[in-house]
């Protein structure tokens, strides 16, 4: 990935939408523009899990004023990401097509364990160098992360789904803040956090840390009221609570700078932050001013200088289920040298990349069973915990995976995209050609594309003196059959233009 001197993150939360931009600076970030509008995706979730016309107008309207912010950045110094609003709709495939349209770059929507992974990065950067444990907590519109970890490291990572705008649509509909309402609201929190309590208990950590506008804006409505210091403890979130029930609501309370759209939410803020407190044993959290999007820009300034969270997740996956390292790098080699003969010089890096994993983690699902094993690396793929990527990306590479033996018209509905055929192909042909799983010299081999049609040029003589590679390469035409691509064998004759291609480990 080149270098890049300005980097941008777009957080699109359940509640607000954030733009943030950075200068980079060697191995530091400088903050050079922010923006924030309180889209409350979050609210536009009806019964059925669908986003109302409303909520995606005004996440639209959004996104385009952001898209004009970003205009001229490259793509790859740009990263935006959704959260549990995007999660949770049915109909987010829908929009994200027409949200990505107004914003101009790519939307990924991330699972509630990376976003936590991503919250702590931002928030350990913006506190003082420690090696002690700490828990952060971000209660967001839609859900709640919870982190444990130490300097940079997260340890232990858990998402809830219940968030300061979910809460209050649930518990107070009509914004007013009752003790029954308020007692209900505490007690559903207290409930959602006992699953997890243990493992985040007081015991585990030395100290609290809480993240985003929520705790932010309670941390300063404690302290305007001259109840507490700028932490929250449950001395002040006790006060805090008479005085929001005597009053009825938060706009009675508001301090001179505390934004209205955020005292919307804060019903449902108070009763889970207060269970928070009651649950983990938490005597004071601090608030700090990293969140998510600064977990954003500290993850992409790490790709653009190698240091790709991605990476140490594949390798991970490797060593978790026991793959065959050196059939990987076969494997990985082969696929590279074939996929950068059919793919434009400028697409090639990033589809390099994905290829690569691909390569890496084909065969994780072994470990489960052998026949059909292609099936099992698939959903491995698709639904564990994978730091670093997106849901997007696991799903992208999943295809890759399932698609790499077998039929291809196994793949029944799962739309391939012109952009994935060519990593399907070179995949399945680098595990085909090394199918002997040891380090063999190979011929030059061409790799060809029109339209949707691969053509594969081998050296004649080489095919005659490996008769089960060319069984196996008339097999693989077959079954290429009634898919939506073609692959063709070229029998090249031509011997003294033929360069051998190492694949040696």
């Amino acid at each position: 990935m080149p270098d890049y001197p300005t980097l941008a993150a777009v957080d699109l939360g359940s509640n607000s939408f954030h733009l943030q931009v950075a200068r980079v600076v060697g191995e530091q970030i400088y903050p050079l523009d922010q923006l924030r509008e309180p889209v409350r995706l979050g609210a536009g979730l009806n019964d059925a899990k669908l986003l109302d016309q409303a909520s995606q107008a005004r996440a639209l309207e959004c996104l385009s004023r952001f898209g004009e912010r970003l205009r001229g950045l490259p793509r790859g110094a740009v990263r935006a990401v959704g959260t549990n609003a995007l999660r949770v709709a049915k109909n987010a495939s829908v929009f994200l097509k027409r949200a990505q349209a107004a914003l101009g770059v790519p939307i990924e929507v991330i699972a509630g364990r990376e976003e936590a992974r991503l919250i702590y990065l931002g928030v350990a950067h913006s506190l003082p160098s420690s090696r002690e444990r700490r828990l952060v907590v971000d209660i967001g519109g839609g859900s709640t992360e919870f982190i444990i970890g130490s300097g940079l490291k997260p340890l232990k990572l858990d998402s809830i789904y219940m968030g300061c705008v979910s809460w209050t649509l649930r518990y107070f509909p009509d914004r007013r803040v009752t003790k029954a309402a308020l007692r209900e609201a505490e007690l559903a929190a207290r409930a959602a956090l006992q699953t997890m309590a243990a493992g985040f208990s007081r015991s585990q950590w030395s100290q609290a840390v809480a993240s985003s506008g929520t705790a932010r804006a309670l941390a300063e409505l404690i302290q305007a009221h001259g109840l507490g210091d700028g932490t929250i403890t449950p001395a002040g979130l006790d006060a805090l609570r008479l005085r929001v029930l005597k009053a009825g609501d938060f706009d009675r309370l508001l301090p001179e700078g505390l934004r209205a759209d955020r005292a919307a939410v804060l019903p449902g803020g108070l009763a889970i932050m207060t269970a928070v407190v009651a649950e983990l044993g938490a005597e004071r959290i601090a608030i700090a001013n990293g969140a998510l999007r600064q977990g954003i820009l500290w993850d992409l300034l790490g790709r653009v200088h190698h240091h790709d969270m991605r990476d140490v997740t594949a390798a991970q996956f490797m060593q978790r289920y026991h793959v065959d390292s050196a059939q990987s790098k076969r494997v990985a080699r082969l696929a590279d040298a074939l996929l950068r003969q059919i793919v434009p010089q400028a697409a090639a890096a990033e589809a390099a990349q994905f290829l690569y994993w691909a390569a890496k983690l084909h065969e994780i699902g072994i470990t489960v069973a052998y026949n059909g094993y292609h099936k099992h690396s698939a959903y491995i793929l698709r639904n564990a915990d994978m730091p670093g990527f997106s849901r997007m990306e696991q799903e992208r590479l999943a295809l890759l995976v399932l698609a790499h033996r077998g039929q291809l018209r196994k793949l029944g509905e799962v739309s391939v995209t012109d952009e994935d055929w060519p990593l399907v192909a070179a995949l399945r042909l680098a595990v085909l050609l090394n199918r002997s799983r040891t380090s063999v010299a190979l011929p030059e081999l061409t790799l060809k594309l029109h339209g949707r049609r691969f053509t594969l040029g081998v050296p004649e003589h080489w095919l005659g003196a490996n008769p089960l590679t060319q069984t196996a390469l008339d097999e693989e035409t077959k079954q290429w059959r009634g898919a939506e691509g073609e692959l063709e064998i070229r029998v090249l004759r031509d011997r003294h233009s033929q360069r051998e291609l190492p694949n040696a480990a």
